[in-house]
């Protein structure tokens, strides 16, 4: 997922001053196709007054759009369709970050409606998907079958995600839910039950990506102690930065730009059944091994800059 209430980002040589990404944590196609359409979108939209949670919402229903052409349009039309519409999905998704940061509306609650909207659209998908496959040789395994493929993209999503966060607010110094966690605590800290249920939603969030990073707390510790010395925290952005870039490959594979690609072929080869095999069992295996190597690194890390 893309989010959308990251702050401003500073001025810095490796980031566009355009839209404020970091190319380094771009693939191909979200440099050269979805990031480009997204700002562009975003700027069409920013004198209209349209609100990024707004934007957050319509990309969740394009996904939900998606699940609609995919299983209940005939194939191929509704195969094609289908995978077009979930395409453009991801220029949606990057749109309501790119607006928020045009029109200062960043917060803790717009990254919590971005996710929520996100997963709120795939969770209808797989749904449907499932459904779709019940109709087939697979029947009532279909429901199994894809309750097993959603619970992988969700522990899938959350690694990447808390490794592109983590990234960011190590070398860059932009915070996100985890850093700003008394912050967000204080945008859901309402007594009533869309605040709580909001808070404990974001809390498990949080809690699924640290248990998968053991040494993300510690390492984190030490960059803050480090905040007052300007010298020793560029060190440790630079050393971070470098010791990274195997686990941003690991990221950029396991994020939306494959899976989408991947789903969009299996329906249009003429079922959904490849592609929750592929989430199920190949994105599974990659995820151990991201997530194995990503600690190693961080383990190395911790104990390099604990020395100095």
């Amino acid at each position: 997922m893309t989010t959308s209430s990251a702050p401003a980002i500073p001025a810095q040589p490796s980031i566009r001053r355009s839209s404020g990404r970091v190319p380094e944590l771009e693939d191909p196609l979200n440099h050269y196709v979805y990031h480009p359409l997204a700002f562009r979108l975003a700027r069409l939209l920013q004198p209209t007054g349209t609100s990024p949670n707004a934007v957050s919402a319509a990309s969740g229903g394009l996904v939900c759009m998606a699940a609609i052409l995919y299983t209940c349009v005939a194939w191929p039309f509704g195969a094609l369709a289908g995978f077009a519409c979930h395409l453009t999905w991801h220029v949606a998704d990057g749109a309501d970050g790119d607006l928020a940061r045009l029109t200062g509306k960043a917060s803790p609650i717009g990254e919590f409606v971005d996710g929520a909207a996100d997963y709120l659209g795939h969770v209808v998908l797989y749904v449907l998907l499932a459904a779709m496959l019940d109709d087939t040789f697979i029947g009532l395994w279909a429901w199994p079958l894809a309750s097993l493929a959603g619970a992988s993209r969700i522990v899938q999503s959350n690694h990447t995600e808390t490794q592109r966060r983590e990234f960011l607010w190590r070398v860059y110094g932009i915070p996100w839910l985890r850093t700003q966690q008394t912050a967000g605590g204080q945008a859901f800290a309402g007594r009533g039950w869309l605040s709580r249920t909001s808070a404990r939603i974001v809390r498990g969030y949080l809690v699924l990506g640290e248990s998968m990073a053991p040494y993300s707390a510690p390492l984190d510790r030490l960059i803050e102690a480090a905040s007052g010395d300007a010298d020793r925290l560029a060190d440790m952005r630079r050393r971070i930065r470098q010791a990274s870039r195997g686990s941003l490959l690991f990221q950029k594979g396991l994020g939306a730009n494959p899976r989408t690609i991947l789903l969009g072929c299996s329906m249009i080869a003429g079922t959904a059944l490849w592609y929750f095999l592929i989430e199920s069992l190949v994105l599974n295996i990659v995820l151990a091994v991201s997530v194995a190597y990503h600690n190693t690194v961080e383990r190395r890390l911790y104990a390099a800059l604990s020395e100095r």
